[in-house]
């Protein structure tokens, strides 16, 4: 974002204090402004001076998103629709949890659009638009966090968007939120998931922080995969695994993979049979998710009696597995179900 204050590391702010006549201490100051308190205006700025707060709105206005529309699920999940400066929008999700919802988790987008026009996604079927910027991805964060008064505990980039076609910009975000600086969440709290570009998989296994991996997988058959997700079919699976196995190999961490269960698409014997044989030998765990409603898909979830059956096979292969609970269906912010306009 072509001058954008928020970009300037301290040592720049510095120098731009100096500029204004301004003494060192107030870069400082204008830093923790900016990324602690995540100020969209310079007049929240109440330790600097009138007139420099006025010099700065001047020069540099502050380009931060803006909230056009928030919807509430009956179980606490809140989606929103952020406009950005340039006029593009995306969704993003807060998911409180916990016996008293101490956690608050973020589900982020990275892109507006997705360019990989997964076959059950209502994202991909909008096209990709552009990538979003770390300030963008931060403002989704702290708008969040303001909505809901308290902090936000996770943050997972399963919004719109394929991450790692956005690599350095999530990366870079990623590291802000895990700053003391700012949110100061934790790297193991932060999570990216992916459809399985396995150069963005190479790159993260080499990153000092421990973010955590995910693999939007869905099927463990090259076929049923190529045709759920069309775009991603470069990836081959036995090149996705051995990824997956040097990842864990140098990070010692665990990989999730995500798996939307749809009925007669792959829910079969011998899909379950692919995804044992894909899990043998890798340090990972299977979130099953249901298939939400998504307008104009064909696609329905698969019965609870073999979503069960999945979870029991699995188990007895000593595969963790788990169900997760769908959060925000009926507001439209569930997987799959996230749009970029209104």
């Amino acid at each position: 974002m072509e001058n954008d204050i928020r970009t300037y590391p301290l040592d720049r702010l510095e120098q731009l204090a100096k500029e204004f006549g301004q003494p060192g201490f107030r870069a400082k100051q204008l830093y923790e402004w900016l990324h602690l308190h995540h100020a969209t205006s310079f007049d929240e700025m109440t330790n600097l001076p009138k007139a420099f707060r006025a010099q700065l709105a001047s020069a540099y206005p502050l380009k931060s998103a803006r909230l056009i529309n928030r919807q509430q699920s009956k179980d606490g999940t809140r989606k929103y629709v952020i406009q950005f400066a340039d006029g593009q929008m995306v969704e993003a999700v807060g998911m409180p949890s916990g016996p008293q919802g101490e956690r608050l988790t973020v589900c982020l987008s990275t892109q507006v659009g997705c360019a990989m026009a997964c076959a059950f996604c209502a994202t991909g079927r909008e096209g990709f638009h552009r990538n979003l910027s770390p300030e963008e991805m931060i403002d989704q964060v702290s708008l969040v966090e303001k909505d809901f008064g308290r902090r936000v505990t996770n943050i997972v980039a399963m919004g719109q968007g394929e991450p790692f076609l956005n690599y350095d910009a999530v990366i870079e975000a990623f590291r802000k939120m895990n700053s003391v600086d700012s949110f100061n969440i934790g790297a193991r709290h932060i999570t990216v998931s992916t459809c399985g570009i396995i150069t963005g998989i190479d790159a993260l296994a080499n990153e000092p922080e421990q973010f955590t991996l995910a693999i939007s997988l869905h099927s463990a058959i090259q076929a049923k995969r190529d045709k759920l997700m069309p775009r991603v079919s470069a990836q081959r699976l036995p090149d996705l695994k051995t990824a997956l196995m040097n990842y864990v190999e140098k990070t010692n961490r665990r990989v999730t993979l995500e798996y939307l269960l749809i009925k007669d698409a792959n829910d079969r014997e011998e899909d379950l049979e692919a995804l044992l044989h894909f899990c043998e030998g890798l340090l990972c765990h299977v979130n099953l998710l249901p298939m939400n409603n998504v307008a104009g898909s064909p696609f329905q979830p698969a019965p609870l009696n073999t979503v069960n059956h999945w979870i029991d096979t699995l188990s007895r292969h000593h595969i963790e597995a788990t169900l997760r609970r769908s959060r925000g269906s009926d507001i439209a912010g569930a997987c799959g179900q996230l749009k970029n306009s209104l």
